[in-house]
């Protein structure tokens, strides 16, 4: 699951998907295990979720280059595009409202572009959109 968002910009709108993960990382009894990985750019922690490994990414890049550390971890962590779920901010949303979408198109939105790219698929798992507080 990889939370998307500028990095370092805390609070804003765009750092919706690394606040969603925290609170994630937090419920799965894993907060205290982010910790930064080199390889992929990001802040990497390990959960598991009913018996099933789950890696938990924030990566440490602007929204635009987020689609590298996504797909350096893919790698690392020998994951398809089928098995990545992105968290990210929605303007089209109302404020609180979430949406699950499976594949399609960056509708616009630089951080799920750059996913696409780095994987060269737009197949991934389910995209699951917020809003962050004004």
């Amino acid at each position: 699951v990889a939370g998307l968002g500028n990095y370092g910009l805390w609070g804003s709108r765009h750092s919706v998907g690394m606040a969603v993960l925290d609170r994630l990382a937090r419920q799965l009894a894993a907060a205290g295990s982010w910790r930064a990985d080199g390889r992929c750019c990001a802040d990497v922690a390990l959960a598991a979720v009913r018996g099933l490994p789950l890696v938990l990414l924030k990566p440490r890049r602007l929204m635009n280059l987020n689609g590298l550390s996504v797909a350096s971890a893919a790698q690392i962590y020998n994951l398809r595009p089928a098995d990545i779920y992105l968290v990210h901010d929605d303007l089209d949303k109302a404020l609180g409202k979430v949406a699950v979408k499976l594949g399609g198109s960056a509708r616009g939105h630089n951080g799920v572009r750059s996913c696409i790219s780095a994987l060269q698929s737009n197949v991934s798992g389910p995209q699951c959109k917020g809003i962050s507080p004004a």
